[in-house]
């Protein structure tokens, strides 16, 4: 009796062991319940949002930034760039300028860009960086079959390097001459035909807003793009010509940064020449075949002068030829442009990303017809890291070769080198979005 009474005791702490564990499975299968039902009416109320959004026609995609559309045609994209520029040049000691270590908010910008109902588009932009406020895109488009028409303030249409976004150039400068020739934006009117493998873009145009009603110059400017893909490799064709025509009361300067723009210095310069109108005419050239691509473009600026014999024509040109040195990428390309380039195997993927070597020859000749600006020959080299498709790291140098440099040597040498180095760390999420440039190295050239 005493051995089943034991048993028995046994059996009960048992089953009340299980009876225990029950009651735990219970308690969590309950919280679990509750979490599942919580989780049910939320997804039912986001259900619910949804359906109310499709009927409306909403919708909210996310690539850079976020992108909000509706079925009436409107939509709503925010814009814009932070980059910091910083770096050395080291010139000649005894010219007197300043050089070795320099830094600067390069490009601090904000805008949006969309479309509106029946068939129209918008985009503005204001850049914030220095001490100035400035308007830098500011109109409407509208689109008609293959033909785009604009109307504010954008850039005029003079070359492959000077339309692409800084944010896909291979050098953190573009080549000298689109900069010495003061291409900038301009209020205006044009029309943009693209068609297959052909893109033709002409406008008129008056002067910068920040420069109206003052400024009473006005121009036409037109480019050409014969643009085939053969297999694999693209292939750019192009042509452009400017006309500017000055009030009475203008003059004209072409001068040029040793490379960085941080500087102020410049070792090329006209001078300010009184002129009636400046007409120029540019070529450009390039390849794209797997992870190579070469470019090439080149540019006559001929001045009317409003005394002289003789009118100017000032060279400007540019070769430069790039290799990816990770396995599958290549330079991207569209609408006439570079475009951005997405990694392969980008970080974060078990990737390293894309790496780019870019060497390049940059002419600049500003003597011509009596007027001695002197010469800048450009060797440059730069180095292009993109973790993923919105992050970049570039390293550049350049050796600039001077002939009649604007300042002499204290022995009145004017024909000397001038070197240039700076790294540019930089984020970017999308040509409408946000680039982030931060903590540059740069070490002495």
């Amino acid at each position: 009796m005493r051995a089943m009474m034991a048993q028995m005791a046994d059996r009960i702490e048992t089953l009340e062991a299980e009876l225990d564990s029950v009651e735990a499975k219970a308690e969590t299968a309950e919280v679990q319940a509750q979490a599942a039902s919580s989780q049910a009416a939320t997804a039912s109320k986001a259900a619910e949002t949804a359906i109310a959004a499709a009927d409306n026609g909403q919708s909210i995609t996310f690539k850079g930034m976020p992108e909000i559309k509706d079925k009436a045609g409107w939509s709503f994209k925010p814009r814009g760039r932070l980059q910091f520029d910083t770096g050395t040049i080291a010139a000649p000691d005894s010219t007197g300028r300043e050089d070795g270590f320099a830094t600067e908010v390069r490009r601090a910008r904000l805008g949006a860009a969309g479309d509106l109902p029946g068939g129209f588009g918008y985009k503005f932009e204001f850049d914030f960086a220095g001490s100035d406020f400035n308007v830098t895109d500011a109109f409407i488009s509208y689109e008609t079959g293959a033909a785009e028409i604009m109307v504010g303030q954008f850039n005029t249409f003079q070359g492959l390097e000077e339309l692409t976004s800084s944010v896909h150039t291979s050098f953190i400068e573009r080549s000298a001459w689109t900069d010495a020739f003061g291409f900038i934006r301009r209020v205006g009117a044009a029309v943009v035909v693209s068609q297959d493998d052909v893109l033709v873009q002409a406008g008129a145009f008056t002067s910068n807003m920040n420069d109206l009603p003052d400024d009473t110059n006005w121009s036409v400017d037109g480019r050409a793009v014969y643009m085939p893909k053969i297999g694999d490799t693209q292939l750019h064709f192009g042509g452009s010509l400017h006309y500017n025509d000055l009030d009475q009361t203008s003059s004209v300067r072409y001068r040029q940064r040793p490379l960085v723009h941080f500087t102020s210095e410049r070792f090329v310069s006209t001078g300010n020449l009184d002129a009636e109108s400046e007409f120029g005419l540019g070529l450009e050239a390039a390849i794209i075949s797997g992870p190579f691509h070469a470019a090439a473009e080149t540019f006559w600026q001929n001045v009317a002068l409003t005394a002289g014999d003789q009118n100017p024509t000032f060279f400007g040109g540019s070769i430069e030829a790039g290799y990816y040195l990770t396995k599958g990428d290549t330079r991207g390309y569209k609408k006439g442009v570079f475009d951005r380039t997405k990694p392969v195997n980008p970080v974060g993927e078990g990737g390293f990303g894309s790496l780019q070597v870019n060497l390049r020859y940059d002419r600049l000749d500003l003597t011509d017809a009596g007027i001695v600006g002197g010469t800048q020959d450009g060797y440059m080299a730069s180095l292009v890291w993109k973790p993923t498709d919105y992050t970049m790291i570039l390293a550049n140098y350049a050796r600039l070769d001077y002939t009649d440099a604007v300042f002499p040597t204290a022995a009145g040498d004017r024909d000397y080198a001038v070197d240039t180095f700076a790294v540019r760390p930089r984020s970017i999420s999308d040509r409408l979005g946000l680039i982030i440039c931060h903590n540059p190295v740069t070490a002495a050239a």
